[in-house]
């Protein structure tokens, strides 16, 4: 009989090791020992993803590693999510989410959009290298609660503050988050005019929580 860590553990390296049958094994495993499905979404699959992004970020891994990663992480889910209850699942709402217009760079977004996936957010994904009018006319048209915004390059941060100013010019209250490399708490607010900052994705959930329920 497995302990729950070794279930964990095993998980989150499937994940980081992109062997998606490794992963599949683990997570009926976690079912069959009675670890809950929560747990070992968020401490095993969850929690190697965020590795294999800070591989990425270090150089070590590359965009096609982060997709068979991201199989692997997705074949778990489909065992897992399935018996979660309703009031595991820790938010309710709607996001729009993209990277902002001329940047094509969406590894970190897409982390993002997985962690509100799996905490019970409806996350309608935009892509990359969005129009600004985009994403305003997209809230609307969704009826959604705030708006994601990643951009990671200094060269495309200033279309955040664009599309903060045509939020403004709404009659809705309109809510922004900012993410991506190149921006800060500081810059995020004071520059870019959005209102709540996400250092990273695993922080993501707990900050558009604070900022759907203001």
């Amino acid at each position: 009989m497995a302990d729950k860590e070794d279930i964990l553990n095993r998980l989150h390296e499937g994940v980081v090791e992109r062997e998606k049958e490794k992963v599949e094994e683990a997570a009926n495993e976690a079912l069959d020992e009675g670890v809950a499905p929560i747990d070992a979404i968020m401490d095993g699959l969850v929690s190697g993803m965020s590795e294999v992004g800070e591989m990425y970020d270090e150089g070590d891994v590359f965009v096609p590693e982060i997709l068979i990663s991201s199989e692997a992480l997705y074949a778990g889910l489909d065992i897992l999510k399935p018996h979660i209850s309703e009031e595991e699942l820790e938010m309710e709402g709607k996001i729009i989410l993209g990277v902002v217009e001329g940047d094509i760079h969406d590894i970190g977004k897409n982390l993002v959009k997985l962690m509100l996936d799996v905490q019970g957010l409806n996350v309608v994904d935009l892509g990359k290298d969005v129009e600004r009018e985009k994403f305003v006319k997209k809230f609307k048209e969704e009826d959604a609660d705030i708006i994601g915004l990643s951009a990671m390059m200094t060269s495309t941060m200033g279309c955040i503050q664009d599309i903060s100013e045509m939020a403004d010019e709404e009659e809705e209250d309109i809510k922004i988050i900012a993410g991506g490399a190149p921006i800060t708490a500081e810059s995020a607010k004071e520059d870019l005019n959005a209102d709540a900052y996400a250092p990273n994705a695993t922080q993501a959930p707990e900050v558009v929580k604070k900022l759907i329920n203001q």
